[in-house]
């Protein structure tokens, strides 16, 4: 991520002074979007830099600030933006007992470190918190990128990572599970049968939200998930893996929703209710 929105302001003519790379792949990375651009040492980037971005993962990002609090690096007036989406500026308090400027900049959005990434900023929106009079920079600075900035308040950032991280990382599982599923029926392109049908679910649901919900939890039918729970029981070897717990709870979570549209009758729900869980009275 930091090479790709390093090479994003570059193109919006800010001067990108250096580049941190520990490993191989970073230094690539670093070579084919920043070009040119010298690898150094953290502190001496930050001594550098008018704007630092910091892009690592979340669970780093504490230690590297205080680390570099404790070693004098953070300056008076300088901006200093992190990229991760379950801190707001909170984790930032060293930046701003510095006198530096906390900014916290989380695209909505998965990379892979290319260029073809640059083109995907163009249709992402940033999540971004700093303070009030702080937050035209942050936002300015996003839409030099090309993206749409929406204000998170502090206190939602982890909620709003939650949802993003739900929504975003899990569909990689569920993708993963139904093509082992038909993989070992015979079909040896799952992708070419699951792809159409993924699109225009995703299409419909981001377009309709609850309204576009099909399939057999949704209409009641109890016999259906009840063989599909038995089937995925029996392919998951007695239901040790994780394809049916998968299954069994987005199909509770599904149910639940569908009755609260409407969907589903008292007795449907029970009928469900025992078909995912058979055990329980």
């Amino acid at each position: 991520m930091g090479a790709v929105l390093g090479a994003a302001l570059r193109a919006a003519e800010h001067a990108v002074v250096g580049v941190s790379a520990l490993s191989e792949a970073s230094r690539e990375r670093a070579e084919t979007l920043l070009p040119g651009v010298p690898v150094l040492e953290v502190q001496e980037i930050v001594e550098r830099a008018e704007l630092v971005l910091l892009a690592v993962p979340d669970d780093a990002l504490p230690g590297l600030v205080d680390g570099l609090a404790k070693l004098g690096a953070w300056q008076p007036g300088q901006l200093v933006a992190h990229t991760s989406g379950r801190f707001g500026v909170g984790v930032l308090h060293p930046v701003r007992a510095a006198g530096a400027v906390p900014l916290a900049l989380h695209p909505a959005m998965t990379f892979t470190g290319m260029s073809l990434d640059l083109t995907r900023l163009l249709d992402c929106t940033f999540g971004v918190t700093a303070d009030a009079a702080m937050l035209p920079i942050a936002q300015a600075l996003v839409v030099e990128m090309g993206a749409e900035p929406v204000a998170i308040a502090e206190a939602d950032r982890t909620l709003y990572h939650a949802a993003l991280a739900h929504g975003s990382n899990h569909l990689v599982t569920l993708v993963a599970q139904a093509s082992e599923l038909l993989r070992s029926v015979g079909v040896e392109l799952p992708e070419r049968m699951l792809g159409p049908l993924l699109r225009a679910t995703l299409e419909n649901a981001l377009a309709s939200g609850e309204s576009a919900l099909t399939g057999p939890v949704a209409r009641g039918d109890v016999g259906t998930v009840a063989a599909h729970a038995e089937a995925l029981r029996e392919f998951d070897g007695g239901g040790h893996g994780d394809v049916l717990a998968a299954y069994l709870a987005m199909a509770r979570a599904t149910a639940l929703r569908a009755e609260g549209r409407g969907l589903l009758k008292p007795d449907q729900l029970e009928g469900l209710r025992h078909a995912l869980d058979p055990k329980e009275d």
